[in-house]
C-alpha cells in the first residue's frame, strides 16, 4: 500500500470517499472537494465559481454536480459549467493507488487573460452583470491594460446593435476618459458600469451587418466627403456607410475622415438636439484610446443615427415665436466672411468670459451679433467652443430647483452638446464644424427660462473649509435626497480652500459610481472634468464644478443595485465568503 505520493494530497480510500459521498482536503492554497461517482473519484475546487458557496454541500447526479445555492450545474469530470451565469470550476488531477485517492493540488494551467476576456464576452452576450464585474476584476488581476477591457466592449457594442452607436457606447467612452481622474480602486468599478450599459443596450438586438468598401478607383478625400454629406442629407444610410467604410479602407488621413464626419454632422441645424455631434466626438475619443486601426469597426456605427437624426429647423421652438433657425442659417452664410475678417486681425482676442455672459442673454439677435463680432475680431474656433461650453455650464450652475425635475435634463442636453462641440473643435477646427457654435448658442438661449430666477452660486470665501472635511461631507450629503445646494457649497468650499483639484474630481467620480449611474450622469462627469481641466484656477472652473455637483446631487441617492453586484464580485475576487 502506498503511504505517500510526492506532490499529492491523500483524500482517503476510495471506499471512505464513497461512504461519505464527498470529502474536502486542502493544499496549494485550495479547498478541494473530492467526490465519489460511479466507482471513480473526481476533485474540483470547493468554492463555487458563481458566488463562492461550498460545493461539498451540493449533490451529484448522472455526472452533473449541482450547487445548492443558485443551482449552477457542472460537468463533474471536467468542471465545465452548463450555466453562463456561473463559470467553469477548476478541476484537479486524481490518482488512485492501491485503493487510495491522491489529488494533485495544482490545477491544469490556463491563460488567465484569455479566460477572463472570454468570460467578459459571455457576460456581455448574456447581459449578466455579475459575470461582467468578475471579468473586469479578473482581467485587472492579470495585469491587463484597461484598453484590453475597453476593446472587448467596443467590439461587442459596435457589432451587436443594429442601430449602431448609441448612449451605451458613449457611456463606455466617458468611462475610459475619466479613468485617470478616479481613485485607483474605483477604476474597475467604472469599467464595469460602462460595460454593463453596453450589455443592456445590445440585449435582444439584431447585430449590425457592416458593408464592404467600394471597388472604386476614386481616391480623392474631397470627393468622398461630398458623397458622404449628400448621402446623409437625403438620409441614405447604406450609401453613406459604404462611402465612409471605403474612405477608411483607402487609408485617408484621420483629419480627412474627421472633417467628413463632422461636416455632415453640422450640415443641418443641431441634429438630434446635439447628440449627433456628441456621438461623433465620442467615437473619435474612443479611437484615441484604442488606436486608429479600429476606425473601420467604430466609425461606420455612427451612420444610422446621423441619417435618421431629427433636424432642429423642423421644430416649432426653433421657428416660433422667434425664427431662430433662419437666424442660424443667415449666420452660417456670413461665416466665411467673418473668418476672413478674423484672419486679418491681431489674433489676440481674449473675450471668452464676456462672450459667455452675452450668450446667457435674453435676445437671440444680440447673442448672434456677439458671436459674429467675436469671430470677426479673431476668436479661434477653440475659444468660441470654450465660451459656449462655459455658458451652458452656467445654466446648470444657476438652475433653480423650483423647476420640474425633468428640466435638469433639458439643461444637461445643451451642456453636453456644448462640451462635445468644444472638444471636437479642438480636434477639427474647420469652418463647417464651427457652424455648430451658432446652433448650441441658440439652445443655450432656449433654456433661459430655467434660470428664472437664477440660483445664486455659493460664496467661495464664506464656504472655505479643510479639504478632507469637505470631501467626506460631500459623500455624506448625497446619502440624502435633493441636497443640491449643500453639495454645491461643499464643492465651492473645497476649491476655495487648499484642496487639490484631483481629490475633488476623484470624489465626484466616486459620488457618481456609487449610484446606478445613467447616460446623463456619465456624460456630465466627463464633460465637467474636461471643462474644469481647461479652467483650473479660474472662477469659471469653480462654476463648472458647482454645476456638475448640483446635477449629481439632484439625482442621488439611487437604489445602488449596480454597486451591490460589484461589491459581491470584489469580495469573491478577494476570496472572501459571501454566504453565511
Amino acid at each position: 500500500m502506498a503511504t505517500t505520493l510526492e506532490g499529492r494530497i491523500r483524500a482517503g480510500t476510495l471506499e471512505e470517499i464513497k461512504e461519505r459521498g464527498c470529502t474536502v482536503v486542502t493544499g496549494g492554497g485550495h479547498a478541494i472537494a473530492v467526490f465519489h461517482h460511479e466507482g471513480k473519484a473526481y476533485a474540483v475546487d470547493n468554492r463555487c465559481p458563481h458566488m463562492g458557496f461550498p460545493l461539498d454541500r451540493g449533490s451529484v447526479r448522472d455526472g452533473i454536480l449541482t450547487c445548492h445555492w443558485h443551482h449552477a450545474r457542472f460537468d463533474l469530470s471536467s468542471g465545465g459549467t452548463f450555466n453562463p451565469f456561473a463559470d467553469d470550476v477548476r478541476s484537479f488531477p486524481v490518482t488512485v493507488v492501491d485503493g487510495e485517492v491522491w489529488v494533485d493540488p495544482e490545477p491544469a494551467p490556463r491563460d488567465e487573460g484569455q479566460h477572463w476576456r472570454r468570460r467578459l464576452e459571455d457576460g456581455l452576450e448574456h447581459n449578466i452583470r455579475l459575470v461582467i464585474a468578475k471579468s473586469v476584476l479578473g482581467m485587472q488581476g492579470t495585469g491587463s491594460d484597461y484598453r484590453e477591457t475597453l476593446r472587448v466592449g467596443a467590439r461587442f457594442g459596435t457589432t451587436f446593435s443594429a442601430n449602431g452607436w448609441g448612449a451605451a457606447m458613449s457611456i463606455l467612452t466617458c468611462t475610459a476618459n475619466i479613468l485617470p481622474k478616479l481613485h485607483e480602486e474605483d477604476r474597475p468599478r467604472a469599467l464595469y458600469q460602462g460595460l454593463l450599459h453596453v450589455a443592456r443596450e445590445c440585449a435582444g438586438k439584431a447585430p449590425r451587418f457592416p458593408v464592404e468598401p467600394l471597388p472604386t478607383g476614386e481616391t480623392r478625400p474631397e470627393v468622398f466627403s461630398r458623397w458622404f454629406r449628400d448621402f446623409i442629407d437625403v438620409r441614405d444610410e447604406e450609401g453613406a456607410e459604404r462611402c465612409l467604410t471605403t474612405a477608411i479602407a483607402l487609408g485617408f488621413p484621420r483629419d480627412d475622415i474627421a472633417h467628413m464626419v463632422f461636416a455632415a454632422a453640422t450640415d443641418h441645424i443641431y441634429l438630434d438636439a446635439g447628440h449627433v455631434v456628441d456621438f461623433a466626438n465620442k467615437s473619435f475619443e474612443l479611437l484615441d484610446h484604442l488606436g486608429w486601426e479600429m476606425a473601420g469597426q467604430v466609425l461606420p456605427s455612427l451612420v444610422h443615427g446621423m441619417a435618421r437624426a431629427r433636424r432642429s429647423q423642423e421644430f416649432s421652438q426653433w421657428r416660433q415665436p422667434v425664427d431662430l433657425a433662419s437666424m442660424v442659417w443667415e449666420a452660417r452664410e456670413e461665416l466665411p466672411g467673418l473668418l476672413e475678417q478674423g484672419q486679418r486681425g491681431s489674433g489676440n482676442w481674449n473675450g471668452a468670459e464676456s462672450l459667455a455672459a452675452e450668450i446667457l442673454g435674453d435676445s437671440p439677435g444680440e447673442i448672434m451679433t456677439a458671436l459674429k463680432q467675436a469671430i470677426a475680431n479673431g476668436a479661434t474656433a477653440q475659444q468660441l467652443g470654450s465660451a459656449v461650453a462655459h455658458a451652458a455650464f452656467l445654466r446648470m450652475a444657476h438652475f433653480h430647483t423650483s423647476n420640474e425635475f425633468r428640466d435638469w435634463d433639458t439643461v444637461h442636453n445643451t451642456l453636453t452638446a456644448a462640451n462635445a462641440l468644444h472638444q471636437a473643435l479642438q480636434r477639427t477646427p474647420t469652418p463647417e464644424l464651427l457652424r455648430g457654435v451658432f446652433d448650441v448658442a441658440m439652445s443655450v438661449y432656449l433654456d433661459r427660462f430655467l434660470n428664472m430666477p437664477p440660483q445664486r452660486l455659493p460664496d467661495a470665501a464664506a464656504s472655505a473649509a479643510p479639504a478632507a472635511e469637505q470631501l467626506d461631507r460631500l459623500l455624506e450629503i448625497v446619502d440624502v435626497r435633493q441636497q443640491v445646494e449643500e453639495s454645491a457649497q461643499a464643492v465651492s468650499g473645497y476649491l476655495a480652500g487648499s484642496g487639490a483639484p484631483e481629490g475633488l474630481m476623484a470624489t465626484l467620480g466616486r459620488m457618481m459610481l456609487r449610484e446606478d449611474a445613467d447616460f446623463h450622469s456619465f456624460q456630465i462627469v466627463d464633460a465637467g472634468f474636461r471643462q474644469f481641466d481647461s479652467r483650473r484656477g479660474a472662477e469659471s472652473g469653480r462654476q463648472v464644478m458647482v454645476g456638475l455637483s448640483r446635477y449629481l446631487a439632484a439625482h442621488c441617492p439611487t437604489p445602488r443595485a449596480q454597486g451591490q453586484t460589484y461589491q459581491i464580485a470584489l469580495r469573491l475576487h478577494r476570496g472572501e465568503e459571501i454566504y453565511q
